[in-house]
């Protein structure tokens, strides 16, 4: 009996799984489609799968309901084209709600010149009848390094130097050939690039720019830690 009972609930888990992958795929292949519409202006699949209440929260922060995303839909102008891939995909079922995750992998062409842009969304759907509808949408940019370029030694050599943002709150930057090193503290020094003259990052946290100050003879003074559109000032010391 027991192993009756074992194999009944083997069974039960099997059918569970596979009705689960059944699902996520279904929502994978919809989603996509969803992004498929979005070149052409094609309001029909989002129509059919976005339920009236849904809500959507796009990559700048901007809150739309259904009518008004469909409001804002419009094939792409003349000189643009570009795809959105669903990669990454994930998918989260309970009872009668399905949580996904994925990233939105955009290349576009803007008069000739290629453009790459990643989206993390979570989407979530609910089952209504025998049918998914989706039923909010939040997307964020994922942040990547802009394109570094070299500059002269000369240039680097005015960025070295310690900087404080308070009493105590040191961080250094020192040269070494062509390469800069950046440090907080006793911290361990990180590699630093130039995104243009004056302005620096780390790679790998693109969120975060370094901002040079001059004074009126062209000294460096400082600079701001620019961190969504917010400064941390930091003074060049002595």
């Amino acid at each position: 009996m027991k192993r009756i009972m074992l194999a009944a609930g083997l069974v039960c888990l099997f059918h569970t799984a596979a009705a689960a992958d059944d699902t996520s795929d279904l929502l994978q292949s919809r989603t996509q489609q969803l992004y498929d519409a979005i070149a052409p202006g094609d309001t029909a699949p989002w129509q059919r799968y976005a339920d009236d209440r849904a809500s959507f929260t796009d990559e700048n922060g901007t809150l739309r309901t259904r009518a008004q995303l469909l409001a804002g839909f419009a094939p792409l102008p003349p000189g643009l084209s570009g795809t959105i891939r669903v990669t990454d995909w994930k998918a989260v079922i309970i009872d009668k709600t399905a949580i996904t995750t994925y990233v939105a992998d955009e290349h576009e062409n803007y008069h000739g010149q290629h453009l790459h842009a990643l989206y993390r969304s979570t989407d979530t759907w609910v089952l209504e009848g025998r049918d998914w509808r989706l039923v909010a949408e939040q997307a964020i940019a994922l942040q990547q390094d802009p394109p570094a370029v070299a500059l002269p030694a000369s240039l680097l050599d005015q960025y070295a130097g310690r900087y404080a943002a308070a009493p105590g709150f040191i961080y250094t930057i020192s040269r070494n050939g062509d390469q800069l090193m950046g440090a907080s503290g006793g911290g361990k020094p990180q590699a630093l690039k130039a995104e243009l003259a004056d302005v620096l990052f780390t790679p790998g946290q693109p969120r975060v720019r370094k901002i040079f100050v001059r004074d009126a003879k062209g000294n460096v003074t400082g600079f701001l830690s620019r961190r969504e559109g917010r400064d941390v000032v930091w003074t060049k010391l002595k």
